[in-house]
């Protein structure tokens, strides 16, 4: 598997073993990464679910790393067999990783957003009891 432009196969043909090229070894250390980062964000997802505040991100975490995990399970379908639809699959699973993420990122800024507006609120309110 040198490329993408391999996808024409026949059904009975048998998939014969054909040493990786540097596509291959990459596409191959990607799909690993993706197992990695996808189990580390569900393992980040549940202690972060530990407090109810935290499920508020931590909750989207696991399922954004349960995502990239059968993404990254469906690029090695497409790797092995050659499948289209495991790629098409692969990478509408990958798309929908990065919509959570995304999603995350803004609460996330959102809420820092908010505490900071609250410490200066806070500050002002205290500088102002302070002062008289």
């Amino acid at each position: 598997m040198e490329d993408f432009n391999e996808l024409h196969i026949e059904e009975e043909s048998i998939p014969q073993s054909k040493p990786l090229g540097l596509f291959g070894v990459l596409f191959t250390k990607m799909t690993s990464d993706m197992k990695f980062v996808g189990m580390f964000t569900i393992v980040y997802g549940v202690l972060t679910s530990l407090s109810i505040i935290g499920a508020i991100i931590g909750v989207p975490l696991i399922f954004a790393g349960l995502r990239i995990r059968e993404a990254s399970d469906e690029f090695n379908t497409f790797r092995l067999t050659n499948d289209s639809n495991a790629l098409r699959r692969g990478f509408e699973l990958q798309g929908k990783y990065f919509n959570i993420q995304k999603i995350i990122i803004i609460v996330g800024l959102i809420l820092i957003a908010l505490y900071f507006i609250g410490i200066l609120i806070f500050g002002i309110s205290m500088y102002n009891s302070y002062s008289n």
